[in-house]
């Protein structure tokens, strides 16, 4: 059996080795003293394993989270695939289907009601996963809208499909009156010199001449909207509503066939050149409207002209000549 160490000092006064003892309250010390470094020291190395040293709980929460961020960068891939296509789609709706059928394209505001154009997403990394699943839910809500109102684009293209007949009928494309060797436009569309004030003055439509009692032909199916005399200087007039934001107006005439309400087809006889109102000659005034605005009558004959043929009569009504009316 081992002795107890016995610890001796050498007492200077008494001159001897005398035995070292130490007070009990000192031995209460350094025995409290012991037990706090011994907590210290154990919360050091809790608190360096906690910190470098994942528990199984943190492992699987952060292997799910990996997995999260993954399948996220996934997502966000197929996304932007989806809406590199959306946009191709609504690209192809505004600038070739609705272009067929002359209507207007979809505004962006409407395709995107309620929603903002937002700034890049944060690298995945640095995302939590909140942020994660918010930024998912934002970019598949805004995805939904444009899909809602793409939906409703392809419908009313639909229905404009099932209507192009129509619409193709109420499109005013032969000329007024007949022209087959096209030598009876005297002046076109835009600023002519005024046969009566001698100012330069915009011309809103083509001037044909014919002989008076001339038959004039409507260049579209509609509905006649006025017939008669007119107080603007058209003389005998005839103005017809085709639709689709067309309108078509036929002047001077020497007798109106047509009647107010009337249905009238494509090449239907609905008056005869003559002299009526503001005129210096037997012609035809002749106007396309479209949504209310003038526009050159000359690019809607494509129904009875030849490539040749139109290039023609486009070179003879561009020229700056005086008008008739």
């Amino acid at each position: 059996m081992a002795l107890k160490k016995i610890k001796y000092y050498y007492n200077t006064h008494s001159l001897r080795y005398e035995k070292l003892e130490t007070p009990l309250r000192v031995r209460i010390l350094q025995f409290f003293g012991f037990i706090a470094a011994s907590i210290v020291t154990g919360l050091l190395i809790v608190l360096i394993v906690f910190k470098y040293i994942d528990s199984p709980k943190e492992k699987l929460l952060r292997q799910e989270n990996d997995a999260m961020k993954q399948d996220y960068s996934i997502f966000q891939e197929r996304i932007k695939q989806l809406e590199l296509q959306m946009s191709e789609l609504e690209n192809r709706d505004n600038t070739v289907y609705r272009s067929i059928f002359e209507a207007a394209p979809v505004p962006d505001s409407a395709r995107v009601k309620d929603s903002e154009v937002k700034k890049e997403v944060k690298l995945v990394q640095s995302m939590s996963e909140d942020e994660l699943v918010n930024s998912m839910g934002d970019q598949l809500n805004n995805l939904s809208l444009r899909l809602v109102y793409q939906s409703k684009s392809f419908d009313a293209l639909d229905d404009m499909v099932k209507h192009k007949e129509k619409l193709l009928l109420s499109i005013p494309a032969i000329q007024p009156v007949s022209n087959k060797n096209l030598t009876r436009i005297a002046s076109g569309f835009g600023n002519r010199i005024d046969p009566i004030y001698k100012v330069r003055r915009f011309h809103a439509g083509l001037d044909f001449t014919a002989p008076s009692g001339t038959p004039i032909y409507a260049t579209a199916d509609g509905t006649v909207k006025e017939a008669g005399y007119s107080s603007g200087g058209f003389g005998n007039d005839v103005v017809i509503n085709h639709g689709y934001g067309y309108q078509t107006l036929y002047g001077h005439m020497y007798r109106v066939k047509a009647r107010v309400g009337q249905n009238v087809k494509r090449g239907e006889v609905i008056g005869y050149v003559g002299n009526t109102g503001k005129s210096t000659g037997a012609h035809c005034h002749y106007e396309v409207h479209k949504n209310g605005t003038p526009v050159d009558p000359i690019y809607y004959f494509y129904n009875d002209l030849t490539p040749a043929q139109f290039d023609r009569v486009l070179k003879l009504a561009s020229t700056a000549n005086q008008s008739l009316d």
